[in-house]
């Protein structure tokens, strides 16, 4: 085995795996790759991606001859790339995300330039020589399986699409919990490996954060519905036990998405839920998203939020054909966030 330099960019999609550990790397092993081996590789090719977000959230310039680690893992993104994990090693692997996360591209739109291209030089090996795999580094753990009273009062933000302001919308609603002296904490449970979400909920205000990284996962496309329950039931369990506290909590990209409809649909999660915000770019996207949420989901949002709310135009043609409350991610008066999710 070969050495790894200490200096060596360990990305975000590698978060939950010590920094201690990751020293070697092996370049004649050949195997499979599976969801979660970190490989040790070097940018061959610049295309879309020209960063990397570390495992401390910093964002790595990157150049034709960058090493870093990486990480095996599916990626579903409309507005970038599908990607999956190949069925065996090659030599080149494309970037399928900022977070290190790596696959072979799939689809993509047609928007961006193509994939970043990554040498593999080998996989990142333990002292035993045995592959290193995220999912074997679990950081958050419950000791409860139950619980006899009610929870934490729980706000989920969902959407229409990626980049239809989830994110911010969430974020809005941490800095409304905390700034009214309440308790919060916040998770990203779906999605591709990026620490920017779940730290910007924590800037405004969540104690506690956490995503799927936590659980060892580089990724959430293409999981198995019981461990997407398993994740919202631990986090739920960790940190949601007190009813006087709030976790906010986001799924990543559309309720047309796989992981994102499955867990919707889940009789536990629903029923976790104290308010349903819907995040849109538009007022035509809130209208068509209402009734599938309605039609598929047996759900109907408390409150809109997302682009849509930061235009007087929009939010006057949504107010046309809907009462629900606005929710404006940019707003400043925390009280009145809270007086629609408190």
């Amino acid at each position: 085995m070969e050495k790894i330099k200490s200096n060596c960019i360990i990305p975000s999609s590698a978060f939950s795996v010590p920094k201690s550990q990751i020293k070697h790397y092996d370049a004649l092993l050949k195997k499979c790759p599976e969801v979660g081996d970190l490989v040790f590789g070097e940018v061959s090719d610049l295309g879309h991606h020209l960063l990397i977000e570390n495992r401390s959230g910093r964002l790595h310039t990157i150049n034709i001859g960058t090493r870093s680690v990486f990480v095996f893992g599916n990626r579903y993104a409309p507005d970038q790339f599908e990607g999956l994990v190949p069925s065996a090693l090659k030599d080149h692997i494309d970037l399928l995300s900022r977070g290190g996360v790596v696959g072979k591209v799939k689809l993509q739109n047609q928007l961006i330039g193509v994939a970043t291209k990554v040498r593999i030089l080998g996989y990142v090996c333990n002292t035993e020589g045995k592959v290193i795999n995220t999912k074997e580094h679990v950081l958050l753990h419950s000791k409860s399986t139950s619980r006899e009273k009610r929870g934490a009062k729980v706000i989920l933000c969902i959407g229409t699409s990626m980049n239809s302001g989830k994110t911010h919308a969430a974020a809005a609603c941490c800095y409304a919990i905390s700034s009214m002296g309440r308790n919060v904490r916040a998770a990203k449970l779906t999605g591709t490996a990026s620490l920017k979400d779940i730290l910007l909920m924590n800037d405004c205000g969540a104690e506690y954060i956490a995503d799927f990284t936590y659980f060892g996962y580089p990724s959430t496309y293409l999981l198995e519905s019981d461990k997407l329950l398993e994740m919202f039931h631990s986090f739920d369990m960790k940190y949601g036990n007190n009813p006087k506290n709030y976790l906010v909590i986001e799924f990543a990209d559309g309720i047309f998405q796989r992981e994102t409809a499955m867990l919707l649909k889940m009789p536990e999660v629903q029923a976790r839920i104290h308010k349903l915000i819907f995040c849109a770019p538009d007022s035509t996207a809130v209208f068509g998203g209402i009734k599938v949420l309605q039609e598929q989901f047996n759900l109907t949002p408390d409150a809109i939020s997302g682009l849509c709310s930061s235009s007087p135009l929009a939010v006057r043609e949504l107010q046309s054909f809907s009462d629900l409350p606005i929710l404006q991610s940019i707003e400043k008066d925390y009280r009145k966030i809270f007086d629609i999710i408190g």
